[in-house]
């Protein structure tokens, strides 16, 4: 009585999915946005959406229709060149086709039984990631939501590791020490701020991240993260890892990893570093040097759904010795009891901080099949040149300031005239909510500045021009505002 409700070989079942699926791609083709964004602010969007949530009958479907259509009229259009706000890109359109398998294959990725081919897939991606970042032979991974979830597990065994081999204490059977207000994490004062909560979430506190200095192009200064440690112990604090990025949120600065890495080993501290955006340049034959030193990490955070143009989430973390997922180790005998393991039955839950987790490696094992690593090279080489090309037009503006030359993808820069912090804060937030643009808005050394962040590579130099100009117009509007 059910069967046409779930998908499956059954007639009716095939039907109705043909249906939803045509239905779905009807919708989204009819509404999705001309602009960035149609500009509602909460409020107006609460009105539109309200209707009634959870139903006790279906609605029509000619209503369920016009909701959906509501809905993706007043999203986002990630595709739109002038949606440059955030690392947020449009999709590749294998990777579309790999989420419909995904979802109606459901596969579960806690237990072999649950997802058979799906866990081969995930362990031969992870295993191929391994090698593109040089990592030794005992490298092993596990696919994650993103860099938040992979920062969080580099933090965590990162600290369980040193509370072993250092202070002899099993944080797994034990938990924390007396001591353990004493750990010290480091990390550039541009990175990422899930290196705060993870410290926050495993129990350390905000107290135990130090930030480190950086250079004028807001790389981490090495001899400031050596004086940093030197700073740590003297009063009797354990440092015991270094977090360093490679492509950092606002900037898509790459600290010196070889220099960082040097450091960390001499004093015995575990490198973790953030390649969450800057890893997509290991395909990059001209960019790639920017990650030399990575094959030196202890684990390594990458994601997907960023320069990789995957639908959210997807994302990697690396272990450079497999053998340290058993700081985490847990066995369920529902799941994978040691038997099995002994057997040969891969058991990937235990490399992961999550039971039940989709098929995410789908899509990347798609679009690599259909579009191929020199495209995907090509492609990710691109936004580094769109980057360039912002900033070298930016610099020839007149009352704006240019902050950084680009490494990758991001240009942050400044309305420099006259009440400078209320203009660029108005800037973004007014091309926002008039859905002419969706740009990036941030705070540097306590301004006010913008940000563009190119993940379009289907982006045109000319395309960028009217972005600026627009940019240019609304604080000459904001300016005339003020005076009037």
């Amino acid at each position: 009585m059910f069967d046409s409700h779930f998908f499956s070989r059954h007639k009716k079942s095939i039907e109705n999915y043909r249906a939803w699926i045509d239905a779905g791609v009807e919708e989204l083709l009819a509404s999705y946005p001309d602009g960035p964004y149609a500009g509602d602010r909460p409020a107006s969007l609460v009105d539109a959406l309200r209707g009634e949530i959870l139903p006790a009958a279906p609605v029509p479907t000619a209503e369920l229709k016009s909701r959906l259509r509501t809905l993706i009229a007043k999203s986002i259009a990630v595709s739109h060149p002038r949606t440059a706000a955030h690392l947020h890109t449009p999709v590749l359109l294998p990777a579309l086709g790999a989420e419909m398998i995904i979802s109606a294959l459901n596969q579960s990725m806690d237990s072999f039984d649950q997802a058979p081919a799906a866990t081969v897939v995930e362990e031969l991606i992870c295993e191929q990631l391994c090698r593109l970042a040089g990592l030794p032979r005992p490298a092993a991974g596990t696919f994650t939501a993103g860099g938040s979830q992979s920062n969080y597990m580099g933090v965590l065994l990162a600290r369980d590791y040193f509370l072993r081999k250092r202070w002899n204490w099993n944080a797994r059977e034990k938990g924390l020490p007396a001591e353990a207000g004493h750990l010290r994490i480091f990390c550039s004062e541009a990175a990422h701020f899930s290196v705060e909560k993870a410290a926050i979430q495993l129990g350390l506190g905000l107290q135990s991240v130090v930030r480190i200095g950086v250079d004028s192009a807001f790389r981490m200064r090495p001899d400031h993260l050596k004086q940093q440690i030197e700073t740590a112990r003297a009063p009797g604090l354990a440092p015991f890892a270094v977090v360093a990025t490679a492509g950092t949120t606002d900037f898509g600065s790459f600290d010196p990893i070889n220099a960082i890495s040097e450091i960390a080993r001499e004093a015995g501290l575990w490198l973790h570093v953030d390649a969450a955006y800057g890893g997509a340049l290991l395909l990059s034959e001209k960019h790639r040097s920017k990650l030399d030193g990575l094959n030196r990490a202890d684990s390594i955070s990458m994601d997907f759904h960023k320069a990789f143009f995957q639908p959210i989430s997807c994302g990697a973390f690396l272990l450079s010795d497999k053998a340290r997922f058993d700081l985490i180790r847990v066995h369920a005998d529902y799941l994978n009891t040691e038997e099995r393991e002994a057997d040969g039955i891969p058991d990937l839950v235990t490399r992961s901080v999550l039971t039940t987790r989709r098929f995410e490696a789908l899509k990347l094992w798609t679009s690599f099949q259909a579009v191929g690593r020199e495209q995907f090279a090509a492609m990710i080489d691109r936004l580094a040149s769109l980057a360039q090309f912002a900033a070298s037009q930016i610099a020839a503006l007149e009352n704006f300031e240019l902050l950084h030359q680009p490494e990758f993808g991001c240009v942050v820069f400044r309305y420099a005239g006259g009440r400078a912090d209320g203009v660029n804060r108005a800037i973004a937030q007014n091309l926002f909510d008039s859905g002419r643009a969706v740009i990036g808005h941030t705070v540097v050394n306590g301004r006010a500045c913008l940000k563009l962040t190119f993940c379009n590579p289907c982006t045109t130099e000319e395309q960028i021009r009217d972005l600026l100009r627009l940019i240019e117009n609304c604080a000459a509007e904001e300016v005339l505002t003020a005076h009037a």
